[in-house]
């Protein structure tokens, strides 16, 4: 019998999902995405945050870059550094990443929330879908404060998750005050 290795993309796939998929879809691509709507922007603390292998997320962050999810901006000149900022089309993964993150607390948790999303607008807790079923508007990410919740024990020390013990407002930088 021969084995046959798992391809690097979806040749062949006419689909819409798939072509997503080659994008977003690689380890740590995502979860890259879920810490920028999180309000992490600096190399240093995504990758604190995620523990992930230093090349892994450069080349993540370079791919979401040229792909147009993400947009690198200078922040300092001297040395160099850059932040990585949602674009637009970055931003339309909001209901996705919603959808999945509510999917696996339902599903894979152990039913107590690790974090509340909040519309600013009237206070209603979204679950799987960005309309606040409190009183049914869209809600954009801007307008949705994350909130740790009953599920929401973490140990771990570094600087996005202390930040994360407290509510913050999504897409806003993140900040360890």
């Amino acid at each position: 019998m021969s084995r046959v290795g798992l391809g690097k993309n979806y040749e062949g796939q006419e689909c819409s999902l798939a072509r997503a998929l080659e994008l977003i879809g690689e380890r740590w691509t995502f979860l890259v995405i879920r810490d920028a709507f999180y309000g992490v922007r600096r190399f240093g603390d995504f990758l604190a945050h995620l523990d992930m292998p230093r090349a892994v997320l450069s080349q993540r962050l370079q791919r979401l870059v040229e792909a147009g999810v993400m947009e690198k901006r200078r922040y300092q000149d001297s040395p160099p550094r850059d932040e990585y900022v949602l674009t637009e089309m970055g931003r339309d993964l909001w209901p996705a990443l919603l959808a999945l993150a509510s999917w696996g607390e339902r599903h894979l948790a152990d039913g107590r929330p690790r974090r509340l999303f909040v519309h600013l607008g009237c206070g209603g807790h979204l679950t799987g879908s960005p309309v606040c079923p409190a009183c049914g508007d869209q809600v954009p990410p801007e307008s949705v404060e994350m909130r740790p919740g009953p599920g929401a024990e973490s140990t771990r020390e570094d600087p996005v998750s202390r930040a994360l013990r407290r509510p913050h407002r999504l897409l806003e930088p993140l900040t360890e005050h």
